[in-house]
């Protein structure tokens, strides 16, 4: 089929609760589920005044960040970047990222390439607690 239709908040498995925060925090993997060949996305929702519990890098991936819903800051290796509404983060491989929510909460959908494949965890390497203040 020359394409593939899916809702991102409805039809994918919402896998927030695996990553040991609060019961709102959202993270929707559509990968798989769009049988992406060349690329990943992803939706993720973070709750209000709430930081992301793990930083973590790509080897080879390239992801882009866009701000869809409300805003907050996102450090990347040591710099920190205030996020609004609709702005787009691209952030290179080799480059440790996380991010936090606002008072208004934030939404993001992240776009990497290339795709990483049946097993994407040899690529990336993740870090609970990584910003730290």
């Amino acid at each position: 089929m020359p394409f593939t239709l899916k809702n991102l908040r409805t039809d994918l498995e919402d896998v927030g609760p695996r990553f040991d925060g609060p019961p709102d925090l959202e993270f929707r993997m559509a990968s798989q589920a769009l049988e992406l060949e060349q690329s990943g996305l992803s939706y993720q929702r973070v709750p209000p005044d709430y930081r992301f519990p793990y930083g973590h890098t790509h080897k080879t991936q390239e992801e882009v960040y866009v701000v869809v819903r409300g805003g907050g800051r996102m450090k990347l290796d040591d710099e920190i970047v205030e996020l609004q509404e609709w702005d787009v983060v691209r952030v290179s491989p080799g480059t440790w990222r996380g991010y936090e929510a606002g008072p208004e909460g934030l939404e993001l959908i992240v776009f990497g390439a290339p795709n990483l494949g049946e097993v994407p965890r040899d690529d990336v390497e993740g870090e609970r607690g990584w910003w730290a203040d």
